[in-house]
């Protein structure tokens, strides 16, 4: 019986390494992953695609008590009348109508950056935050170029969304509607089209 124990001590021993090996080896093949792979849309609730307009105003406030456009890098010294090297920090409001006071559907949050040295150009980088309606909670981004020197109407891509705007692509048009020049402050129209699910 002395003689017994030992066999069959090391029999279960290699019994475990054998199998802890195995399970390994099997472990190692399953946790190999794809890197890319189809998917039915409907998988992501994904159903036919529709393109919306919205239209809305853009509150760029940067004077008085609480401005809501805040400059995060100035200009240099020597930098042209078109304030290259300038950045700003916003959390505007955007509202129904030209007037603070209209109803606010949400915020458009982000930086804008003078990009330019031989005109007024920016680049804009930003998320339309909407706060009205089946909307609230939904973000549109916008990544573009803002010729606000040279064109009445200008026009920025739409790059993506979230919530109801998942997979979004479309482009935004903003328009002045009003420049106080001896403030800064500005209200800029902007008309949305977007195809989204």
């Amino acid at each position: 019986m002395a003689g017994i124990l030992p066999t069959l001590a090391s029999q279960l021993i290699v019994f475990f390494l054998v199998s802890s090996f195995c399970i390994i080896l099997v472990s190692g093949e399953e946790e190999e992953h794809v890197f890319g792979r189809a998917l039915d849309r409907k998988l992501l609730g994904l159903k036919k695609e529709k393109l919306s307009h919205f239209r809305f105003y853009f509150h760029d406030i940067v004077s008085g008590q609480n401005p809501t456009a805040v400059q995060v890098v100035p200009a240099p010294s020597n930098a042209s009348a078109t304030f290259f090297g300038l950045v700003r920090m916003f959390d505007n409001p955007l509202t129904l109508g030209p007037k603070l006071s209209s109803k606010t559907v949400g915020k458009a949050q982000g930086f804008y950056a003078s990009a330019a040295q031989e005109e007024i150009a920016f680049l804009m980088v930003m998320n339309f935050a909407f706060t009205e309606g089946k909307y609230n909670g939904s973000t549109l981004s916008i990544l573009g170029r803002n010729n606000g020197g040279s064109s009445r109407v200008r026009e920025m891509p739409v790059i993506g969304g979230s919530r109801l705007f998942r997979f979004a692509r479309g482009y935004a048009q903003a328009t002045t509607h009003s420049l106080e020049l001896k403030t800064g402050d500005a209200i800029i129209e902007y008309n949305v089209y977007v195809f989204h699910y």
